[in-house]
């Protein structure tokens, strides 16, 4: 395939660049590089997320009929890719990427006229209902029920690592509506209101000290039928649509490409400890060339991808490789920088946040503040959105016949 950007693709990029050099405020990219998380605090992604909706860059996965942008599937990696060269602020994918296509996809027009615009405004907040304890990487053997009671479901039950619930107006939730047929045929997607009486958020505080998941407990709370997503048992059929945009439905490999880049630069004025820069160190220099080519030859995979996407066929298992690759490259990096650090690297500031004017005072310097607490909230990205282990097994049946 030919993956070589056309003259229009530059020119879309030459356009990004522009935009970004003046609409990009550097208090953002600041909070941005002092994120240690995978989601920037709502205070850095709202203003981000309002200035892209002005420009009418924001929905950039959704279809043009409710807010999309109508890129194609190069441009919107060309997108991704220069905000990530940027440090533009992380976007929330609760909302945007992930149930904003869903019920595109699957809702009623008058869900969409209902919380569509909402979501691209950022007037109301999303958390994701799936994991369960005892129940994350088989979402399957769920146990949270929803029984009917009129125009609306009673729904009991727990949800576990749910990213900023305690920020969210609405939960997009998957409950056992039919006990009685196989696991995947009686589940339903529901959206849930987290404003009303029987929701308990309970925090779970990160190894780095990053308040950034919860777990949520549902005690008889009301999700109206009028807000149920597709028909009744046909949750395990959307959930499976919206795990494969959350696994491919963007690019990890710019933005690991960036960090590299920016490791680069710093290891030139770290010491190497026996004479010299470490950055000129020859066995550093393997293994930041080593991640080097490995992220490289990831985004060789989601380029493919893409065209794949351009040609209107389906991602499929090819998206379970690339979250793969990109979680354990995520970790490998975030080893690296800890070690360029050395012992200044080794500082765990619990405040949060780590940007703006009273943020703790960095040992040596900021990038070496993050190293640590980065290091921690990243052993995370080998579990979050199907553990390496399912996308090993996934791999296995689909792409080996195995």
């Amino acid at each position: 395939m030919d993956i070589r950007f056309s003259a229009a693709d530059l020119a879309f990029r030459d356009e990004v660049r522009d935009f970004l050099a003046a609409e990009l405020p550097q208090r953002l990219r600041d909070g941005m590089n002092g994120t240690p998380s995978v989601f920037v605090e709502p205070e850095i992604g709202l203003e981000w997320q309002r200035i892209l909706h002005a420009r009418g860059w924001l929905a950039y996965q959704w279809p043009v009929d409710v807010g999309g942008t109508g890129w194609t599937p190069v441009q919107r990696y060309i997108f991704e890719k220069e905000c990530a060269l940027a440090d533009a602020p992380s976007l929330s994918v609760l909302g945007l990427k992930l149930v904003g296509p869903v019920i595109a996809r699957f809702g009623t027009p008058a869900q969409k006229a209902r919380f569509l615009d909402r979501i691209l405004t950022g007037e109301e907040l999303w958390c994701q209902g799936y994991s369960e304890p005892g129940s994350g990487s088989d979402l399957a053997s769920l146990k949270t029920r929803a029984v009917r009671d009129g125009n609306r479901y009673r729904v009991n039950g727990t949800k576990i690592w749910t990213t900023h619930a305690h920020y969210a107006d609405w939960m997009f939730c998957l409950a056992r509506t039919d006990p009685d047929v196989k696991p995947q045929a009686g589940i339903s997607f529901l959206l849930i209101d987290m404003h009303q009486p029987g929701v308990t958020i309970r925090p779970i505080i990160g190894m780095a000290g990053d308040h950034e998941v919860n777990q949520v407990f549902l005690d008889d709370v009301e999700a109206l039928v009028e807000n149920r997503i597709g028909a009744e048992g046909q949750g395990w059929t959307i959930a499976k649509y919206l795990l494969e945009n959350e696994r491919g439905g963007s690019c990890a490999a710019p933005r690991l490409l960036a960090e590299l880049d920016r490791l680069e630069r710093l290891a030139g004025d770290q010491p190497s400890g026996h004479g010299g820069a470490l950055g000129a160190d020859a066995d550093y220099g393997r293994r930041l060339a080593k991640l080097r080519m490995e992220a490289e030859a990831l985004e060789m995979t989601e380029l493919r991808i893409l065209g794949e996407l351009a040609q209107g066929r389906s991602p499929g298992p090819q998206t379970s490789m690339v979250k793969l690759v990109a979680s354990n490259l995520r970790q490998h990096i975030d080893e690296l920088v800890v070690e360029t650090f050395s012992l200044d690297g080794l500082q765990l500031a619990t405040e949060r946040p780590l940007y703006g004017n009273e943020s703790p005072e960095p040992i040596g310097s900021k990038p070496a503040q993050m190293a640590m607490p980065t290091y921690l909230n990243s052993r995370a990205w080998t579990i979050f959105g199907g553990s390496n282990e399912v996308q090993k097994n996934i791999i296995a049946k689909t792409v080996l016949g195995l």
